[in-house]
């Protein structure tokens, strides 16, 4: 699917131009004790004048035909670019943790570090992530890297996404 920039795009969110729009495909993961497994995932990042993306990106437990069976996991929030190239990132799960990640925008290329998690006293474990995003052959990748206080950081979670629709 084609992209065009929107005309009404605040002008320090052209770095992440490329993001916006839903996103859908299917991933895969592994962590010790849970083991390998496969899920589906929609993206969206949104815009609306302001000088930020909304994001919201589900994960589906999915049967071998790739159809959603039921939610998986689900985070929120807000990607807010600097002028100098990089960007600030923050997010919330149900699951009971916020995050700040800050990185840097190279291109179609973002590479994201925790800055902060914050956990409620009933949350999973977690405690510190890194990220990757591009824009590979039109299509979005994105891996994610987690450490728990028990698990040191290792690789979690990635996908492959293809653009859906363009706003």
């Amino acid at each position: 699917m084609a992209f065009e920039i929107p005309d009404n795009l605040h002008p320090d969110l052209m770095g992440l131009a490329w993001m916006i729009g839903r996103w859908e495909g299917t991933g895969k993961g592994k962590w010790p004790g849970e083991g390998e497994f496969e899920y589906g995932q929609q993206v969206d990042f949104a815009h609306n004048g302001g000088p930020y993306l909304h994001y919201l990106s589900q994960t589906f437990e999915v049967d071998p035909e790739g159809k959603a069976l039921k939610p998986r996991s689900m985070e929120t929030g807000f990607w807010r670019p600097k002028p100098n190239g990089e960007v600030e990132v923050v997010m919330c799960s149900p699951e009971g943790w916020s995050e700040v990640w800050v990185g840097k925008i190279e291109g179609a290329k973002i590479e994201l570090t925790t800055d902060a998690v914050v956990r409620t006293s009933s949350s999973t474990d977690y405690t510190a992530g890194q990220r990757l995003y591009g824009n590979v052959e039109h299509d979005l990748l994105w891996a994610f890297d987690r450490a728990t206080s028990d698990q040191p950081l290792q690789p979690y979670m990635w996908a492959r996404l293809q653009r859906q629709s363009a706003a």
